[in-house]
């Protein structure tokens, strides 16, 4: 049984980290592992740790999308340059991008939204300079967004281990 419950708390961190990385899943392994540890052991107990984590995954979607727009907004940038983060979040991240010589797709989900959004607002505005600040603001509200995602996912993984671990030990 302990055994086991390492398993879920490895599936927890895995999601922790997630939470703050594109391309892994976040909050939603959280909640997961929270669900299956209750199966498995019995959700007495689980009351706080199953609500925390059920908050921070749908917290963790809405911020998502908010950061994103907020900072698109902030920057001033049009639905095309949102568009265009989109697609160059999914290129990057998917590696369609042309090779990088290091990074991989980690690198690409920070040039990728850059990229797309500078592009999409070239071709609707074609002033380079707005532009770019449109980029630049779409990728720092998306990274506000999942610094706030992750620390919300990390607080659901410790509420689980605080609330569960001294029975276990």
């Amino acid at each position: 049984m302990v055994a086991l419950y390492w398993f879920f708390v490895i599936l927890m961190a895995v999601g922790a980290i997630g939470a703050f990385v594109p391309g892994i899943p976040g909050a939603i392994l959280i909640l997961v592992g929270v669900v299956a540890w209750g199966i498995v052991h019995g959700f007495a107990g689980l009351g706080v740790p199953l609500a925390v984590a059920i908050l921070a995954f749908l917290a963790g979607i809405g911020i998502d999308f908010l950061a994103a727009y907020w900072g698109a907004k902030r920057a001033g940038a049009s639905k095309w340059g949102q568009i265009g983060a989109v697609v160059g979040l999914l290129l990057g991240v998917f590696g369609l991008l042309p090779a990088l010589p290091f990074g991989g797709p980690l690198l690409g989900l920070l040039i990728g939204p850059l990229l797309g959004a500078i592009i999409g607002e070239l071709l609707y505005q074609r002033d380079l300079k707005r532009a770019l600040k449109a980029g630049v603001g779409i990728v720092v509200g998306s990274v506000i967004g999942k610094v706030i995602e992750g620390s919300l996912a990390v607080v659901a993984l410790l509420v689980f281990l605080v609330s569960t671990y001294p029975p276990i030990a």
